[in-house]
C-alpha cells in the first residue's frame, strides 16, 4: 500500500518550465511550422491548426478535488466545453471528479501518469507512465483516450530532437499529440487579467488552443480569468470547442469493455486504500514517536533520580545482611561453562552453599563440578525436568532462607552475592535483581547486545526499580527470600520465561522486588543470530505468557494491584507494543527517502538515532562502561533492531494462533570473560 500510494501520491516540480539547449534536429518543418494539433504516425506527420474565430480551452494537471469542480462550474455556466488533460495519479486519487468532469461532456486528454517529462523517459517508463493513466481513466470514469499532451511541451516550433523522439513513439501507439498556440502561464499567478490578456490570439480572428490549469496549486487566479476570459471572446465573435471538433470527429475517447472496467477498479481502489494506509501509518508514526520520545525522557529522568536517590527501604539500608547464601546452579549439559562459574562462587568475599542441579547432563557436566573439589559445592543429580524443576529441586535442597539464582553460563564478581541480598535486611522484600551484563562482547553481534543490556535492561530496571513494579528478576542474577518463593507458589513451568512468572507472582503476593544495580554478573550471549532468533523467540513469548497469566493483577489491591495497574502496563507499552509498532520509524524512513524530502528524512532519522544516542550515552555512564562499544549503535539501528522486531512479531502471532512453544537450549562456548568491574556512578 505505501509503495502504491507514493508512486501514485508524488508530486512534480518544475511546473511548466520546459527543457531547453536541446537542438532542433530531426523535427520535421511540416511539425515546426504546422498547427498545434500532430498526428506523428504518419510519415511525413500531420499537422492541424484551429479554425479562424474558435478557442480550445485546455486545462492540464487536475483533476483537482478543489479547482476542477470551480473551473467546470464557470465552463458550464457559458455553457463552454474544455478539454482536461489529467495525469493518472489526479485521476486514481480523485475518481468522482473526473467522473463529474465527464458527465458534463467535457473532452479528456492523457497527460501521464505523474507528470514525468517523456523526452528523458525510456521507451519502458513512458509505456509504463500511458499503461496505469489508461488504467486510472478506465477504472475512474470507463473510457480510454487517444488524445495526449506531454508535460512541459509548448509550441509546435519550439520541439527539439527528444522531444521529437518521444512524440514519435506516442504517434506509433496512436496517440494525437495536443500542443498549443498560447501559453497564459497562470502557474505563475500574475493577476487574472494578465491570464486572461494572455488567452486572447495575438492576431483578431485567428483560432487558438489555450494553456491554463485546473490542478497544481492556487487556481483561484485562472477561475477568475476564465469569467473575464469567455464573455470577451464571445463578444469578439469566437465559439469554442473541443479538439475532437478541430479534427472532426465525434470523439478521441473511447468506453473500455469489461476486463478493463474491473482491473481499472481494482487499481483505482487500491490506490484509494492506500491513502488511507499513509494516513493510518503516518498517525501511528506519531503515536510511536511520541511513545519513543516518552520513553527515553522517562528512562532519562527515573534512572538519574535512582542514582541520586537517598538509600530507602528495600536498599540494604538496615543492619548488614551476613549470614550464608544458597546458590542455585541449575545445569544442563554446561560443560563448558560450569567450571568457571563455580570457581567465580566460590571466590566470593560471602558465606555461600552452592547447589549444583544437574538436569539430566550428558555430557559429564556433573563430573566436571565435582572435579573441581571446591567445598561448598554440593552436586545433584535429577533426570531431565526443565529448568523450573531443576530450580525448585535446588531451592528444596538449599540450607538457608535466602536464595541466589543464576545461570550455569554466568559469572560473578566477588562481591556479588554479598550486594545482592544486602536489601533483605528489609523483610518487606522477596527478591532482587542483579545487574547482567553480556560476557562474551567481542563479536559485533555481541557488541550490539552488551548495548541492549546496558541501555535497555538496566535503564529499563531502574525505573521499574524507582516505581516499585520490577516485572522480571533474571534468570542469569537474582535473590529471592524462600519463604516469598512458597508464598509465589515456587517457580512455575506454566510460561516460557520462569523468572518474569515468578517476579510476577511475588508482586501479586505482596512481596517488594527491588534492583541492585552494583551487583554485577556477566553472562553469555547468544554467539549466532540463529541462536540470538531462539532466545529472544522464547522471551518474547514467555513475556506475554506471563503477562497474560498474572492480568488480573489489574483488578487486585494493595501492592498487587499497584504492578498490575502501573508495572504491566508499562510493560505491554514499551516492550510489546511499542516495539511492535516501531518498524514504522524504518519503513517510513525508506518511504520518505524514496518518495518524499530525502533530506528532511534523514534529518528526523539521525534525530531519532541522536535520542538513542543520548539514552546509550547516559546508561553506560551510570553503568561505569566504557562508551568505545557505542561507535557499533547506528548499526545496531539499521540491522539489529530489525531482527529483534521479526522476533517479536512472530511471537505474537504464535501467541495469537494459540500455540505452545517447546523450551529450546542454546550452544554455549564458555567464552565469558570477567572485565575490570566497573564502578557504577552518578553523573
Amino acid at each position: 500500500m505505501l509503495l502504491v500510494a507514493g508512486y501514485t501520491s508524488r508530486g512534480f516540480t518544475g511546473d511548466q518550465e520546459r527543457r531547453g539547449g536541446h537542438s532542433a534536429d530531426g523535427v520535421p518543418r511540416e511539425v515546426t511550422g504546422g498547427g498545434p494539433i500532430v498526428d506523428a504516425a504518419h510519415d511525413p506527420p500531420r499537422t492541424f491548426r484551429v479554425p479562424d474565430r474558435t478557442v480550445v480551452l485546455t486545462f492540464d494537471d487536475g483533476p483537482d478535488p478543489v479547482w476542477t469542480p470551480r473551473v467546470q462550474a464557470v465552463l458550464d455556466h457559458h455553457g463552454v466545453p474544455g478539454t482536461f488533460f489529467v495525469t493518472g495519479q489526479q485521476v486514481a486519487r480523485h475518481p468522482e471528479t473526473l467522473r463529474r468532469v465527464i458527465r458534463a461532456g467535457h473532452e479528456i486528454g492523457v497527460h501521464t501518469f505523474s507528470h514525468r517529462d517523456l523526452a528523458t523517459q525510456s521507451a519502458g517508463a513512458t509505456d509504463r507512465e500511458l499503461a496505469l493513466t489508461q488504467l486510472a481513466l478506465a477504472g475512474a470514469g470507463g473510457i480510454n483516450s487517444s488524445l495526449m499532451r506531454m508535460p512541459y511541451s509548448a509550441t509546435p516550433s519550439a520541439l527539439d530532437a527528444p522531444e521529437w523522439s518521444a512524440a514519435r513513439r506516442l504517434g506509433d501507439k496512436g496517440y494525437v499529440l495536443a500542443f498549443i498556440d498560447r501559453d497564459t502561464r497562470d502557474w505563475q499567478r500574475p493577476g487574472a487579467r494578465a491570464i486572461a490578456d494572455a488567452a486572447v490570439p495575438d492576431v483578431p480572428g485567428r483560432g487558438a488552443v489555450v494553456l491554463l490549469h485546473d490542478a497544481g496549486g492556487d487556481r483561484s487566479q485562472t477561475v477568475a480569468a476564465l469569467e473575464l476570459l469567455i464573455p470577451r471572446l464571445q463578444a469578439q465573435g469566437y465559439r469554442f470547442a473541443t479538439l475532437a471538433d478541430v479534427l472532426r470527429t465525434d470523439s478521441l475517447t473511447t468506453p473500455v469493455d469489461t476486463a478493463a472496467l474491473w482491473q481499472g477498479r481494482l487499481f483505482v481502489t487500491a490506490v484509494s486504500f492506500s491513502g488511507t494506509a499513509v494516513s493510518v501509518v503516518g498517525t501511528l508514526l506519531l503515536v510511536v514517536g511520541a511513545l519513543v520520545l516518552a520513553r527515553c525522557a522517562l528512562l532519562l529522568v527515573l534512572a538519574r533520580h535512582h542514582a541520586r536517590r537517598r538509600p530507602g527501604p528495600g536498599t540494604g539500608t538496615g543492619r548488614p545482611v551476613t549470614r550464608p547464601v544458597s546458590v542455585v546452579v541449575p545445569a544442563c549439559n554446561e560443560r563448558l561453562c560450569i567450571a568457571k562459574t563455580l570457581r567465580s562462587l566460590a571466590a566470593g568475599d560471602h558465606p555461600v552453599e552452592i547447589v549444583v542441579v544437574d538436569d539430566g547432563s550428558d555430557d559429564g557436566t556433573a563430573e566436571i563440578a565435582e572435579s573441581l573439589a571446591l567445598e561448598s559445592v554440593t552436586v545433584v543429580r535429577r533426570p531431565n525436568g526443565g529448568k523450573p524443576a531443576a530450580l525448585n529441586t535446588g531451592i528444596l535442597r538449599a540450607s538457608h532462607d535466602l536464595v541466589v539464582l543464576l545461570d550455569a553460563d554466568t559469572v560473578f564478581a566477588p562481591s556479588t552475592v554479598r550486594r545482592l541480598v544486602q536489601p533483605f535486611a528489609d523483610p518487606a522484600v522477596g527478591a532482587t535483581a542483579g545487574n547482567a551484563k553480556v560476557g562474551n562482547r567481542r563479536s559485533l553481534l555481541g557488541r550490539w547486545q552488551h548495548i541492549e543490556y546496558v541501555m535497555g535492561f538496566n535503564l529499563d530496571r531502574r525505573m521499574y526499580d524507582l516505581l516499585r513494579c520490577l516485572p522480571t528478576v533474571p534468570g542469569a542474577v537474582g535473590a529471592f527470600r524462600v519463604s516469598a518463593l512458597r508464598d509465589a507458589g515456587m517457580m512455575s513451568g506454566d510460561t516460557l520465561a520462569e523468572d518474569t512468572d515468578v517476579t510476577m507472582a511475588l508482586h501479586r503476593a505482596g512481596w517488594e522486588v527491588g534492583y541492585v544495580e552494583d551487583a554485577l554478573a556477566w553472562t553469555e550471549a547468544p554467539a549466532t543470530l540463529r541462536e540470538l532468533w531462539r532466545q529472544r523467540y522464547r522471551w518474547s513469548y514467555g513475556t506475554m505468557q506471563a503477562a497474560w497469566k498474572h492480568r488480573h493483577a489489574v483488578f487486585e489491591r494493595g501492592h498487587a494491584g499497584r504492578f498490575g495497574r502501573l508495572g504491566l502496563p508499562l510493560l505491554v507499552v514499551f516492550q510489546i507494543l511499542t516495539p511492535l509498532l516501531a518498524p514504522l520509524i524504518d519503513i517510513l524512513t525508506v518511504y520518505g527517502l524514496v518518495f518524499g524530502d530525502p533530506l528532511g528524512t534523514l534529518a528526523a532519522w539521525t534525530g531519532v538515532l541522536a535520542v538513542q544516542a543520548v539514552c546509550a550515552g547516559y546508561a553506560f555512564r551510570l553503568d561505569g562502561e566504557s562508551l568505545r562499544p557505542l561507535w557499533a549503535l547506528p548499526l545496531q539501528q539499521v540491522v539489529y533492531r530489525q531482527l529483534m522486531y521479526l522476533v517479536l512479531a512472530q511471537a505474537c502471532l504464535t501467541a495469537v494462533n494459540g500455540h505452545r512453544l517447546p523450551w529450546q537450549r542454546l550452544k554455549r562456548s564458555g567464552d565469558v570473560v570477567l572485565p575490570p568491574q566497573p564502578s557504577p556512578r552518578e553523573p
